[in-house]
Parts: C-alpha cells; structure tokens; sequence
C-alpha cells in the first residue's frame, strides 16, 4: 500500500522566494509493520549478507540499567499484539493473567549485571535499496545500504552505535541466513520491529536552525501574524524514518556543533533520519493520508510508532556520512 504525504498547508517558497534555493528533497520510507524478505528494503528485516563475510560485533564494554533478553522483547510484543486484538468489556484485563505476568517480569528487565562477556553481535535496523529510495546516497559501484547497530548506549549521548556497510546486491550469491544475535540488548526499544517500506518522495526546506538569521527572523514575524501553519512542524522537515533530506533542529538542541564534521575533519551530509514516531502529536499535518481514521486498529502497536523503537525520551538519532570517504562510517547525533 503506497503512503501519501498531504500536501503542505501552502507554498513556503511563494511567500519566502530565498527558500526556493535551499529547497531539498527527501524519501519517507513510511515503516509499517510486516514480514520483509532478504530481497527488499525493509527496517528490523534480514539482510542481504553473505555467508562467507563476517557479521559485525562491538567489541566495547556494555551497560545497561534494565537489561532485556532479545528473546524476551519478542515474546513481550507478540503477547500485547494478541492480547489487543481481543475484543475484552469495558474494566476488563486484555491479558489472561498468565500473559500479565510475563509481561511485567519482561518489563522490570534483567540485574543491570547480567550482561553476556564478550563482544555483541550487532542487529539489523534498516536495508535499503537504491531501486527503491531515489534519496539514498551510495557510494559508486554500490546500490545497496545495511544499517546495524549495537543495541546498547554509548558515549556520552547514550545511543546505540550504528555501523553502515554499502555492497552491490548482485555480489552475494550466497545469502547468510541464521546471524548471530545477542543473547541480552540494553533496551527493548533498541530492537526495530519488522517492518516493510513504502518509500515516498517529497521537498523539505532547512529548519529554522540552519537558516539565515535574517530570513529566520522575517518568518517569525510572519508566523506572529496569525498564520495556522507553522514553518518549523508543518512547512520544513519532514518527521518520520527518512533518507537524505534535512536535519531536524526542534527538540532540545542547536545544531551544535556546528557545522558537524567526521572525526577526518570533513564536513558530514544527511543520510538517514530514525524516527520513533510517523508525524507529530500537534497538527500531525504529515500524517499519509491512508493513515487517517482508520477503523477497527487496535493501540498496539502504535500506527504512530511502528518500528517501535524510542531515541532518548522520543528523540530522533540523525546519520551522517563522510563526504569525503564512505569507509569513514557513520556520524550520528540524538536530536
């Protein structure tokens, strides 16, 4: 099913000509849940990866306040799908009490302790192929993107550690079925759930943040006139899982450091965008049109927040690539 971004409240660029030079286009991916195969682009999916290359580990120290089991993450989400697809009375537990009490000793995580030795296993988060993303940078000779990461914090900005690798698809004849996988992960909502794409192009124009000072201030007189639409949330950057594009500047920080570099000292572009959330709670002016009032969805999972995964306390972890050399590997910032 193809997802549709309605059209902007009205054309930003009539009204400020300078931004029709700083115009970008950038392809929604739009996750929904799903079962994707190797063969397609997906988030949580498998990955075109072949057997006789090594899968991808952190050799880091990890850890993590509540430990999950990944099997674990699994278990719990499969049981609170089921359990609200039932049809319960008003008051009445959509959980047998079996399930309840699974679900809260999932929920209270593992001793901050119980932590495997040893490296850990990367995970899948996103594949993508050029056929389908026309705002997908890859590198010449490649059309295909794997995003991974160890599913635990790190640094100072407590994300998880994304690792990109760029291939040419008809390179791997071989495909590596069974990867290994980490027994524990530092957060359940490190763990994307499967879901297939239905990538969609649209323009975005900069943030406030990354506009002229000059220009910025005219637009907020212009919003200080009465205007519905806002420029930052309904006429800018697109919310959502996205590639290429604009970087969103509107939660707790500048864009600073500024401009952001690889550690090489070149400058860094926008590759990927990881949302945990489709659109905004306020307007929501770029909710797809198939996404609204749909009948008869049950809460969970969220149609907001399908990959369910949850950057800080429902932040974005914006990827960037080197410019100078795609082998640099991934700059990210939590946003």
């Amino acid at each position: 099913m193809t997802r549709t971004t309605p059209p902007r409240p009205l054309d930003i660029a009539a009204v400020f000509p300078e931004l029709a030079a700083l115009a970008r286009t950038t392809t929604r991916l739009h996750p929904r849940p799903g079962a994707p195969a190797v063969g397609e682009s997906s988030v949580g999916g498998p990955l075109l990866w072949p057997v006789d290359e090594a899968w991808p580990v952190c050799e880091e120290e990890h850890e993590a306040h509540r430990p999950v089991g990944l099997e674990d993450v699994r278990t719990l989400r499969r049981i609170l799908t089921a359990g609200w697809a039932r049809s319960c009375a008003p008051g009445e537990d959509f959980l047998t009490p079996e399930e309840r009490e699974t679900v809260q000793r999932i929920s209270a995580g593992r001793p901050a302790g119980a932590l495997a030795a040893g490296p850990v296993p990367l995970i899948p988060v996103a594949q993508l192929y050029a056929r389908d993303v026309p705002d997908l940078f890859c590198p010449e000779g490649t059309d295909l993107l794997q995003v991974l990461w160890c599913p635990f914090d790190h640094g100072d900005a407590y994300v998880p550690a994304v690792r990109l690798r760029w291939r040419r698809a008809a390179d791997v004849q071989a495909v590596l079925m069974d990867p290994p996988r980490p027994e524990v992960v530092g957060s359940q909502y490190y763990v994307p759930a499967p879901c297939v794409l239905h990538p969609e192009q649209v323009v975005e124009y900069p943030a406030g943040d990354d506009l002229p000072e000059e220009l910025r201030e005219r637009i907020h007189a212009w919003e200080d006139q009465g205007e519905d639409a806002r420029y930052q949330y309904d006429l800018s950057v697109a919310p959502g899982w996205k590639a290429g594009g604009w970087a969103a500047w509107w939660t707790f920080t500048d864009p600073w450091p500024f401009p952001l570099s690889c550690p090489c000292g070149a400058p860094v572009e926008p590759l990927l965008t990881l949302d945990g959330a489709e659109w905004d709670g306020g307007s929501g002016s770029w909710r797809p049109v198939e996404d609204t009032d749909v009948p008869g969805l049950p809460p969970y999972p969220s149609l907001n927040g399908p990959t369910q995964i949850s950057i800080g306390r429902g932040y974005t972890l914006q990827v960037y690539r080197c410019t100078a050399s795609a082998e640099h590997g991934a700059v990210t910032h939590m946003q």
